[in-house]
């Protein structure tokens, strides 16, 4: 048995709930009324940010679902701030984005691959909370 799976799990724990309230904010263009801050920092918020006024400038919003394999792929606890490397395998098949104007999708642009991976740093800033505190995508690697 893995002696860091609870570790693990709370890692992946708040890169979940990172990604759930991502999710709210890319079906409205808009991150108010959701609990980002709770999960990630705005390092980590930064490319979501710039997402979201791309969205608004352009009347887009998101609909379906997002693909999602995370794995804790490096653990560093026995430091004064620990750290956890979170690789996923994100998955764009289910995801859409709608023309709020015409209520009609926008495909994906054909360089931008259905599966990538991004990579994301967690940190545990205190007692048990686990932070996201970078998040990078990097559509040139497909999973």
């Amino acid at each position: 048995m893995d002696p860091d799976a609870a570790v693990k799990a709370a890692v992946l724990e708040v890169y979940s709930s990172m990604w759930v309230e991502q999710m709210k904010a890319y079906r409205v263009a808009s991150p108010d009324g959701t609990k980002l801050d709770d999960f990630a920092t705005l390092d980590a918020l930064s490319a979501f940010e710039r997402d979201l006024a791309h969205m608004k400038r352009n009347n887009t919003v998101i609909r379906g679902e997002l693909g999602h394999e995370p794995v804790v792929t490096a653990l560093d606890i026995d430091v004064k701030l620990p750290t956890a490397t979170v690789e996923d395998c994100v998955d764009l098949s289910k995801w859409q984005t709608l023309d709020t104007k015409t209520n009609k999708p926008i495909p994906l642009p054909t360089a931008q691959p259905l599966r990538y991976v991004a990579a994301a740093t967690v940190e545990r800033w205190d007692e048990e909370r686990w932070m996201v505190t970078e998040y990078k995508p990097d559509g040139s690697r497909s999973c």
